[in-house]
């Protein structure tokens, strides 16, 4: 007699060990690589902030010199362009690693509506390129006062009842 072994759905579930040898094996915690000079993924890193007056985007560029970045304003789209040299040569020694960014990058992010980039300012301190980006005037939240209504039929009415009515 042949004895017949069933395969069991159970036993075709991972284990929790297996799934999270699976889930670090893939690149989902992989940091972002530079491949032939230009990022792979997003690109560029940026932090972009909103205040009530302006629009704030923070590039992270270190070791990148300012006269080597290009920021443009076109369409409702900002680029964020440059160049890296590449200082080091084939003849001073092969790789065994090389993850240091070198060649061209470039990034460009849609702006909302409402911003004045003609009137925008750049700083570059640190590695860290900063743009600023007024808003608007007609954009720019604005706070309604609220007066107190003085009413004379009030002030009579409360004459009245207090007994000191002239008529």
């Amino acid at each position: 007699m042949t004895i017949v072994r069933r395969p069991s759905p159970i036993g075709e579930f991972m284990t929790l060990r297996q799934a999270m040898d699976r889930l670090f094996d893939d690149d989902v915690f992989r940091p972002v690589r530079w491949a032939a000079g230009a990022f792979d993924g997003p690109g560029l890193p940026l932090d972009v902030t909103t205040t009530a007056d302006e629009l704030v985007v923070e590039a992270s560029l270190p070791g990148i010199k300012p006269e080597d970045v290009e920021i443009t304003v076109e369409n409702g789209t900002l680029t964020i362009t440059g160049k890296t040299a590449d200082e080091r040569r084939a003849e001073e020694g092969s790789y065994l690693v090389q993850e240091i960014r070198r060649g061209s990058f470039s990034r460009s992010v849609t702006l909302p509506n409402g911003l004045e980039p003609d009137k925008a300012s750049a700083t570059f301190e640190h590695g860290i390129l900063t743009l600023r980006i007024p808003k608007a005037e007609q954009v720019k939240p604005r706070q309604i006062r609220i007066s107190p209504v003085t009413d004379a039929n009030a002030r009579r009415t409360a004459e009245v009842t207090a007994g000191t009515s002239k008529s």
